[in-house]
């Protein structure tokens, strides 16, 4: 048994095809089939259930898949360990984002970072939070920047900061009048959200509970942006989602919350096993640094 007839099997196990897991490992699909049919020699057990269009895990093979995932993070720690022992900051790191912080943070993240670990570039993924945590969790990424509350067995959590929600309107709209608004206030207003698989969608909503019967859902809050200006409807985004994006003038209109306002938590999650602290230590340091971590946070008053 070999760590790559376990990557084969996990890759297997993921992608319910031959010829897919073949591709994402890189190898040619007999190439794989003889090293899953070894593996399952050498354990005397049938690990998949092989049908004419896909392939399903045994009862078995579910639970030795998992253990798998836990021996292949094991050994990839220990390739880290041995490259972090020379220098944490000197080679690439794997950062995961979702869609709400990414765009919005990594401009500024970005050269934040390079004026101090020059030698740690960045490989990015953004991706919906419940991606991301499976990602962490079986070793492809070393750490990921998501909003609380995040959750999960061995992964350490540090919140990074926390960020003010605001309305975002038509300059025309009747709401626009008015310097501060109230959730109370949204009622009545066609509300654009994200669809399915956010989770900022879920913080809209618990935000404005009432206006969950006549709302307009969108991929991305670019598009939300987009559409608001266009006079669609109106919408409660991130600060830093509405923040240096400018339209022509009477375009969009920019309201905070009356207090409480409400906001969310950014916070950086990581493995507690991962071996490079020191990488961790200095990309939480650098977003705070960013303007967009500065920007208006928490208001209790």
């Amino acid at each position: 048994m070999t760590l790559t007839e376990l990557r084969y099997a996990v890759a297997l196990a993921q992608e319910q095809h031959f010829g897919r897991a073949a591709e994402r490992c890189h190898v040619s699909q007999p190439t794989l089939s003889v090293g899953m049919k070894r593996l399952e020699d050498y354990l005397g057990v049938l690990l998949f259930e092989r049908s004419k269009g896909a392939v399903y895990l045994t009862p078995i093979g579910e639970s030795i898949i998992e253990q798998a995932h836990k021996v292949l993070a094991e050994a990839n720690a220990v390739l880290e360990m041995a490259h972090a022992g020379r220098n944490q900051l000197s080679s690439p790191l794997r950062v995961g984002a979702i869609y709400t912080i990414g765009p919005y943070l990594l401009p500024h993240l970005i050269p934040q970072l390079h004026t101090v670990a020059p030698q740690m570039p960045l490989y990015i993924e953004e991706n919906f939070t419940h991606v991301l945590r499976e990602r962490l969790r079986e070793g492809e990424l070393d750490a990921i920047i998501v909003a609380l509350p995040f959750s999960e067995p061995d992964v350490l959590t540090k919140v990074l900061y926390d960020e003010a929600l605001c309305v975002l309107l038509p300059a025309d709209h009747p709401l626009a009048a008015e310097q501060r608004l109230s959730a109370e206030a949204l009622e009545d207003a066609e509300l654009l959200i994200l669809g399915e698989g956010h989770c900022f969608r879920e913080r809209v909503l618990e935000v404005c509970p009432a206006t969950q019967r006549a709302s307009v859902e969108s991929s991305s809050l670019e598009t939300i942006r987009h559409m608001v200006a266009s006079g669609l409807g109106v919408s409660v985004l991130p600060h830093s989602a509405v923040s240096g994006h400018h339209y022509s003038p009477g375009s969009v209109a920019i309201r905070p919350f009356s207090a409480p306002v409400p906001f969310r938590q950014v916070a950086i999650a990581w493995r507690a096993s991962f071996p490079r602290p020191r990488a961790i230590d200095v990309l939480a340091d650098s977003v705070r640094l960013c303007s967009v971590s500065r920007g208006p946070g928490r208001e209790d008053g």
